[in-house]
């Protein structure tokens, strides 16, 4: 599934939500230097915010369409999984990853990581965390339990429990600490919130893991059932997000 995005990068790209500055400001302030490494970069969306604090960027991503829409935005990108990749005896100040770490084998990804971190380099994980209100997120439970009843995804809660992510973030610190290559991770935490639009919320769904593999007929009745759902509270609505995030310091000698 994680090469399922690539169909509709331009997409992808446009409605993705970007990631708090004051992350980008975090990771750059605690790196030794500006080249860092960008682990599945996708179209780019977080990349070019570290290029935009002054960073040399490379990304790496699975998928070559992603790739291509990435580098027509500057970004030079290499095409391959993380753990598969070959860094050539290229080192760098930080290791990022942005909504991607749950595709990467945790233990090899954290290991793949300190190899080509310079000492003191930063490795940084992290992600959004979005919780629409009852009204939007019961109703798109419904119509995916409805309309994809084999689906893992359609198993899920409507709403699930910040904590929940949390305790993921917290056994991707276990892996780098397991490495006992790295300083003790940290773990941040940055609330913030966005207003949607009916339109804006149903240009963004098609974009999510659990809706990219469905067919044009499930996916429109899905769409439905949650446009009628944003219609009945006023055709908008404001999402919570928190960016979470697991970072450390590489510490061991060269």
């Amino acid at each position: 599934m994680a090469e399922s995005f690539g169909a509709q990068a331009g997409r992808y790209d446009r409605v993705r939500p970007a990631y708090p500055d004051d992350l980008v400001a975090r990771v750059v302030a605690g790196s030794p230097g500006s080249e860092v490494l960008d682990v599945g970069c996708g179209t780019g969306i977080a990349a070019r915010q570290f290029q935009a604090a002054g960073c040399a960027v490379l990304g790496v991503e699975p998928d070559a369409r992603m790739a291509d829409f990435a580098r027509a935005r500057g970004l030079p990108v290499e095409v391959a999984t993380f753990e598969s990749w070959e860094p050539a005896g290229r080192v760098f100040d930080a290791v990022v990853a942005g909504q991607v770490w749950h595709w990467v084998d945790p233990v090899a990804g954290a290991a793949k990581a300190a190899e080509v971190l310079r000492p003191r380099g930063r490795l940084a994980v992290f992600g959004h965390v979005f919780e629409p209100p009852a009204e939007v997120a019961e109703p798109f439970a419904a119509a995916y339990r409805r309309v994809a009843p084999d689906s893992p995804f359609g198993q899920q809660p409507a709403r699930r429990a910040l904590e929940t992510y949390q305790a993921g973030y917290a056994r991707i610190a276990d892996t780098i600490r397991g490495t006992g290559r790295f300083s003790e991770p940290e773990q941040w935490r940055f609330d913030w919130e966005r207003t949607y639009t009916r339109a804006q919320w149903l240009e963004l769904l098609p974009t999510t893991g659990g809706l990219t593999r469905l067919s044009a007929d499930q996916l429109t009745e899905i769409l439905g059932a949650v446009g009628d759902a944003v219609d009945a509270i006023g055709g908008h609505f404001t999402m919570r997000y928190t960016t979470l995030a697991t970072s450390a310091v590489r510490t061991d000698a060269p």
